[in-house]
């Protein structure tokens, strides 16, 4: 037999076995008559492979190997992001440190510089994703910035600006003063912040009072265009048409009626400013109403804030409320918490700004992307996700998707000097068709990076060409993803594919956890409690990592991740090897042989028919993007039926005759080959590597075939009968363990009742460590049971014992158990434990109770069986 290593050591395996796959095509897709296709979630090039990635990439992976070895023509195309804002912000701040700004070197120039610098950090995130485990196709490798994904964003500019999707107009935007550029509403944050409402009064123009107006920003008071109130308002109905005074400004205001406002929020009158505020803007388009800016770009206030001009407006804003206070104008200031705006990349505070950038008018392409998912042609996992997205849809505005950047896919909008005339080309135009000047200049500005991502399921298999690759996996299969995106991304992919492919991008969104530290907070380098994935794969290893993972992956709950599981699925790696270390010691002499033509003993029956249902379960688990229940469900048998029962009960076997040996060979091998063949694609390096070394057929597991469930291995009778057996060692061990036995000790046993087959009570014997199993009319004295049935009764014979201590002992264990059973039976019926407290303390705190009623339950029945 081959060799095997007497120790699981990932570092000697991992990149043996990538490399191999990969060399060799297996991640290639092959001919099939069904496809499985899986784009990944370009992960932006600015950082590192966090634990939410290792979760996103492994659930993937687990997919893609799953349905690859199911047969399926199978295809996940990997890819990264050019991160338009994060990039441009971090190739800055590493000039900055030298000294250096952008404008010095101009824009060809810097280009370059991010060019070179996200090549060095792609290279260095495909190194992080083949570590852990990734079985994509390195041939198809795509960049958001690539020729061919750039001449895609082109054609789909052009596309939808000649069919008048695409404009260009003067709104408000969110401006992010630190990155220089416009944010989209997805990309602006929301944090709770202490703040405050300034009650101003606006004195009446004709000296008859005043209006009292509350605000956050005093500072926009001096951009103030006009006085707006409910027309139903009882309270101004008088006031509206008249004339106020801007205080500090002196500028005259008209009180107008809309229907934006709302009576019963503070005073009940609006200032409306126009240039800052994008309710206000669109007041002001309803009714004429002059813009006046005053909050410049950089967060200064301008030239026309007046005496406030060149202050920052945090400043101004100081110096304003002085000002107010001072001639008699700020009626009070009330204390708040409310939400602030900020720059979802930087945390600066977003302010709301006039300006001329390009928009996507979403309404039309929505419509159809909002019906798929209501009618099933795309289904969410968890299906709590598709209110989320359709409550979005519903209230979805146009996407501004200009940004002030240097970097990204530059707008495809050239301008003419000389006559003016705006020219939108798949292709740099020469001269303008309007009057034939060569005097054109292209539009400064770069597209979203969003646009660009939302084409991502076509654009990675090739569109706008006509593809073989577009032909055989577009639509995709399924998206597995993180919930932050659900808007800026999932919902912008279905629009596209509607759009431009005429079908859906892909037929189901899995939306995967968030990992939390183990006290259940978000990870964050701030905080200093995430976890490094690479460096728990050089800890632990990459199969034990993805097995934590999957294993704590249930749907719709986040994971609170403690590094002390790595370690006890590192300890699991350990079992699955030491097991096939034994089998593979114990094939000298192996002759294949099917199954079906083997003598099977009853464990032989048992663990085949117990690996059917393990299949059958492990794959409808699979199917229904339910990761941690197939892991749960292929532990539980590796560890506890396979190693712990199965095993153990064919080691004589093993050391017996040839036909004996010949059978328990084969059914090991049988069971081990199929086993391995499930946790592949959870634990694919360690699987690989034993497999290897299996007297089996086939090049490789990773492309060998799934198991398939034979219906007629299921054995009933043989569960039953094999069950009776644990119970029975098992109640023996417990009797052994409840009176202080050391488990090598051999007990004497007996039983009462009909007859037991004698290789059955052989097994009994053998499995629990005790003498020879002998059958008695009665019970002995000084035996307790450790089983009993309707058929008989197994004792175990404690021989020469203290009584009177014995029972002392265990009725103080009696007492304690009970205290215990009342003590958790209380917590579980505290309501508010049950409502607060959370599932996973829940399902422990009951998982505790059962095992402690048990325990009561055994010392019970000793005391009572040594009291008779």
């Amino acid at each position: 037999m081959r060799e095997l290593s007497t120790r699981y050591d990932p570092s000697q395996i991992e990149k043996k076995w990538y490399d191999f796959w990969n060399e060799n095509g297996y991640f290639k897709p092959k001919e099939s008559d069904e496809s499985f296709t899986i784009v990944i979630p370009p992960p932006n090039i600015t950082g590192s492979i966090h634990m939410g990635h290792a979760l996103n990439l492994t659930l993937q992976d687990i997919l893609t190997r799953y349905k690859r070895m199911r047969g399926f023509r199978t295809l996940w195309v990997p890819g990264e992001d050019h991160a338009g804002i994060a990039t441009q912000n971090a190739v800055e701040k590493d000039l900055a440190k030298k000294g250096i700004h952008r404008d010095e070197l101009g824009r060809e120039k810097f280009i370059e510089i991010v060019w070179d610098w996200a090549n060095r950090y792609r290279a260095r995130i495909v190194e992080q994703i083949k570590a852990i485990g990734a079985s994509v196709d390195w041939t198809r490798e795509r960049f958001t910035l690539d020729d061919g994904l750039s001449k895609a964003v082109r054609k789909a500019f052009v596309s939808l600006y000649n069919e008048g999707l695409i404009y260009k107009g003067k709104y408000i935007v969110n401006w992010c003063p630190r990155c220089q550029t416009v944010l989209s509403d997805e990309e602006v944050e929301h944090e709770d912040e202490e703040g405050a409402f300034y009650h101003i009064r606006y004195p009446l123009k004709d000296g008859n009072g005043h209006v009292i107006i509350a605000t956050t920003r005093p500072e926009t008071m001096l951009a103030d265009t006009a006085i707006a109130v409910h027309p139903s308002d009882e309270r101004y109905k008088d006031l509206i048409g008249k004339k106020v005074i801007l205080p500090l400004v002196g500028r005259e205001l008209t009180v107008i009626a809309d229907r934006y406002v709302d009576p019963s929020l503070g005073t009940g009158c609006l200032k409306v400013t126009p240039a800052h505020d994008p309710n206000d803007f669109q007041i002001g388009l309803r009714h004429g109403l002059e813009v006046i800016e005053v909050i410049g770009k950089n967060d200064i206030i301008n030239e026309m804030g007046g005496k406030y001009a060149g202050m920052h407006k945090l400043d101004a804003r100081k110096a304003i409320v002085k000002d107010l206070e001072n001639q008699g104008y700020l009626e009070k200031i009330e204390p708040i918490t409310h939400a602030v705006g900020k720059c979802y990349r930087c945390h600066t505070i977003v302010e709301p700004s006039l300006s001329d950038q390009w928009y996507v008018k979403v309404g039309p392409l929505a419509e159809r992307a909002k019906k798929a998912v209501e009618n099933g042609e795309v289904v969410f996992y968890p299906e709590r996700w598709k209110k989320v997205y359709l409550h979005w849809m519903s209230e979805i505005r146009d996407w501004c998707i200009s940004r002030q950047l240097w970097w990204g896919h530059r707008i495809p909008v050239w301008y003419c000097d000389d006559c003016g005339e705006t020219v939108v080309s798949e292709e740099d135009p020469k001269f303008c068709p309007k009057c034939g000047s060569n005097k054109l200049r292209q539009d400064e500005d770069v597209l979203d990076t969003w646009f660009s991502s939302q084409l991502w399921p076509f654009t990675t298999l090739g569109w706008p060409e006509h593809t073989s690759d577009l032909e055989a996996f577009y639509p995709t299969s399924v998206l597995i993803t993180g919930f932050d995106i659900i808007f800026f991304w999932v919902a912008r992919m279905i629009m596209a594919g509607y759009h431009f492919m005429g079908e859906k991008p892909f037929s189901h969104v899995y939306i995967h956890q968030l990992v939390r530290d183990k006290h259940g907070k978000k990870m964050s380098k701030s905080l200093g409690n995430g976890i490094d994935p690479l460096e728990i794969i050089q800890e632990f290893g990459a199969d034990p990592m993805r097995f934590t993972l999957a294993m704590l992956a249930a749907q719709g709950r986040d994971i609170k991740l403690d590094p002390r599981f790595f370690d006890s699925y590192k300890k699991f790696a350990n079992k699955i090897w030491n097991a096939t270390r034994f089998v593979v010691m114990n094939l000298e002499g192996y002759e294949a042989e099917k199954i079906d033509n083997l003598k099977l003993e009853l464990e032989d029956r048992w663990i085949l028919s117990r690996l059917q249902r393990t299949i059958e379960e492990v794959t409808e688990a699979l199917e229904n993007y339910d990761f941690n229940v197939a892991a749960k469900k292929i532990y539980s048998f590796f560890w506890n039926e396979l190693c712990d029962w199965y095993i153990e009960s064919v080691k004589e076997r093993l050391k017996g005759s040839k036909d004996s040996r010949k059978v328990a060979q084969n059914v090991l091998v049988k069971v081990l080959d199929d086993s391995l063949r499930l946790l592949h694609p959870f634990m694919p390096f360690i699987t690989e590597e034993l497999w290897q070394k299996l007297p089996v057929d086939g090049d490789a597991l990773i492309v060998s075939h799934w198991p398939e469930t034979r219906k007629e291995l299921i054995d009933d009778a043989a569960e039953s009968s094999y069950r009776r057996l644990m119970d029975i060692v098992r109640g023996i061990r417990n009797i052994k363990a409840e009176m202080n036995i050391p488990p090598s000790s051999k007990v004497n046993i007996n039983y009462v009742g009909d007859s037991i087959d004698e290789k059955f009570a052989l097994m009994i014997s053998s499995l629990s460590n005790s003498n020879p199993l002998i059958k008695q009319d009665e019970k002995i004295t000084g035996s307790v049971a450790a089983y009993t049935s309707e058929d008989f009764t197994v004792y175990v014979e404690l021989g020469e014992i203290d009584l009177d201590t014995e029972l002392k002992r265990l009725e103080k264990k009696m007492a304690n158990l009970s205290t215990e059973v009342q003590r958790l039976s209380k917590k579980l019926s505290n309501r508010k434990f049950l409502e607060n407290a959370p599932e996973e303390v829940v399902e422990e705190t009951k998982d505790k109770l059962m095992e402690t009623r048990a325990a009561l339950e055994r010392v019970q029945n000793l005391i009572e069986d040594l009291k008779v």
